[in-house]
């Protein structure tokens, strides 16, 4: 990790959002999902400011600013995984001094493209282990610090997360391939058909006067008025080309580029809907570092 100066020199604000993307990555492998990872990501920012007035309302200034944010994402995704019941216990320490710290250009690179629900498979202290050196280029001892353990377990719960993703390159993938059900197809077709036609007058006739839009990592407005505001920014713009489908099982529209849309989309935005309106809106525009990883379909 590179390191930045302390916490008392630099603006939190900045900082937290310059590490976003980042931290989110970890996350969001930790718990197997781009959109829980997001959650988790945003519960770690508040502590993280919370933490942060508390240390320098009293002159304590936090060294190492990356690594104290690591922790504390680290804490709080084992927080969720915890809740959802799917912690597994850590594995003791072995005897590992003969056992490789680096791994070739290729190999490291199969690792960090593993999907998120392989690395779901592995046991928490191995997928940490894993996430921070193969995914964000930590060192052993930036995981020691990170997960709070010893080196050797660092590195053996390396060795063996690594041992096991291995394992899992070779067996074929036997997800059935999820497809939208009628009704969300319909629903979702209608919206993305107004809006890739910039027809926003229909689009503000399907919302519900209690509307809430969460633009994530940039603002949230509530009701018809504030949220109007919100189709007419896009109207300004015309870097989009919006696709029904889905995200991580979860119905959603995807955004592509309207001059590349073979390359994949940029960002997704999830809506929810009750009593036929559109009730809630999750747009990832100014946080496209999210779908990272996501599993999608079309």
């Amino acid at each position: 990790m590179t390191e930045l100066p302390e916490t008392s020199a630099v603006d939190i604000a900045s900082l937290l959002v310059a590490m976003r993307p980042k931290l989110h990555r970890y996350c969001a492998r930790m718990v197997g999902s781009v959109i829980d990872g997001e959650d988790v990501l945003q519960d770690a920012l508040i502590k993280a400011v919370e933490a942060h007035a508390s240390a320098t309302g009293i002159g304590n200034p936090i060294g190492n600013p990356e690594g104290w944010l690591f922790r504390i994402a680290h804490n709080t995704a084992l927080d969720f995984l915890r809740k959802r019941q799917r912690q597994q216990a850590l594995e003791g320490e072995a005897e590992v001094d003969m056992m490789p710290d680096q791994l070739d250009a290729v190999e490291s690179r199969q690792i960090a493209s593993a999907s998120l629900r392989t690395f779901m498979r592995l046991p928490v202290a191995q997928r940490a282990s894993v996430i921070l050196t193969d995914v964000l280029g930590c060192s052993l001892h930036e995981i020691r610090e990170v997960m709070d353990c010893s080196l050797p377990a660092a590195k053996a719960a390396l060795h063996r997360g690594r041992t096991r993703l291995r394992e899992y390159a070779g067996e074929p993938e036997d997800t059935p391939q999820q497809r939208l059900s009628e009704g969300d197809r319909a629903r979702l077709g209608a919206y993305v058909t107004h809006f890739n036609a910039r027809d926003f007058d229909a689009i503000r006739a399907m919302i519900s006067d209690d509307v809430r839009l969460d633009l994530v990592s940039k603002t949230r407005l509530n009701g018809k008025a504030e949220v109007s505001r919100y189709f007419g920014n896009y109207s300004s713009v015309s870097d989009w080309h919006l696709a029904p489908g889905l995200v991580e099982g979860h119905p959603a529209i995807l955004v592509f580029d309207p001059d590349d849309r073979d390359s994949g989309p940029k960002y997704f935005v999830l809506l929810n809907w009750a009593d036929g309106k559109v009730a809630n809106i999750r747009d990832f525009r100014h946080a496209a570092y999210v779908i990272d990883g996501a599993e999608y379909s079309i």
